[in-house]
């Protein structure tokens, strides 16, 4: 006999089908084709979404991985279905965590003497190399650093690439990185649907001076590269890297799913030779 979750559920936002039928348009998907893949019958899919049907865990589950809903939300429809979540979100503190420290410490080892970055989904820093704090600091001063960007004992690298006090005045092409990044911000929060904490980072973003207007023409720029790279320089010093993002696969737990882990490279020789100097 399935356990449902005693919790009230007057603190949802949304119902079961009310979830469902968001995270199939958004992924853009008719009651039909979502029944074809998911191997649910189209009257069925209805019931569900107008509530006329209660679903089990298993359809739950079912459907939240054919519409590969992210573990994090599969939760909230489990709770909105009246289930207790079955993914935890475990510190990396934890003991259970030590091997996956054990492989990040060994890919950020790996990747000097060039930054790399552990963050998470909402671009909070968690783990760095060597390379990466001295980057860090060669721009913005450490006790600066933990006066403007560490909230709750991390920071965020999009407040730190955005914020006029942080990397901002050290990045020679910032408009267009910025407007790439800002794009991306918004497609990861459309991915993973109404998120607070996403569309919350967004709209921090966009009230720095001069944001809100290249959303538009970040949409309208063309692109006159093979990749994007990011353009520091202070003083007589230059630099322009590209990046790599990493996930960990197959997770079950939402720390682990949320995870990125950003590498550094050179994109030119003079960055080859200049990054030495710091």
């Amino acid at each position: 006999m399935q356990r449902r979750s005693t919790a009230s559920n007057a603190d949802l936002t949304h119902s079961f089908g009310t979830l469902l039928k968001q995270w199939r348009n958004q992924r853009g998907y008719s009651q039909l084709e979502l029944a074809l893949i998911s191997q649910v019958s189209q009257r069925h899919i209805s019931f569900l979404e107008s509530g006329r049907a209660k679903p089990s865990r298993e359809m739950v589950l079912q459907l939240a991985t054919v519409l590969e809903v992210p573990l994090r939300q599969q939760n909230l429809m489990l709770s909105a279905a009246g289930f207790a979540p079955i993914h935890a979100e475990t510190d990396l503190s934890a003991p259970e965590m030590s091997s996956v420290l054990k492989a990040l410490d060994f890919m950020l080892r790996q990747q000097e003497p060039y930054p790399a970055f552990v963050i998470d989904r909402y671009w909070n820093l968690l783990l760095t190399n060597n390379a990466a704090t001295r980057l860090l600091a060669f721009f913005i001063d450490p006790d600066q650093l933990q006066s403007d960007f560490y909230v709750d004992g991390k920071i965020n690298l999009m407040h730190v690439i955005f914020h006029p006090k942080g990397l901002r005045p050290f990045v020679v092409n910032w408009e267009k990185l910025a407007g790439r990044l800002l794009q991306r911000v918004h497609r990861e929060a459309m991915a993973e649907g109404e998120n607070e904490q996403s569309n919350t980072l967004l709209n921090e973003l966009m009230s720095y001076p001069g944001v809100a207007a290249l959303w538009q023409t970040s949409k309208q720029s063309t692109q006159d590269a093979l990749l994007l790279t990011t353009h520091f320089k202070r003083e007589q010093l230059e630099w322009k890297f590209f990046s790599t993002i990493a996930t960990l696969g197959t997770p079950y737990d939402i720390t682990l799913q949320e995870l990125r882990i950003e590498c550094l490279f050179p994109a030119d020789e003079a960055t080859e030779q200049n990054w030495s100097r710091i």
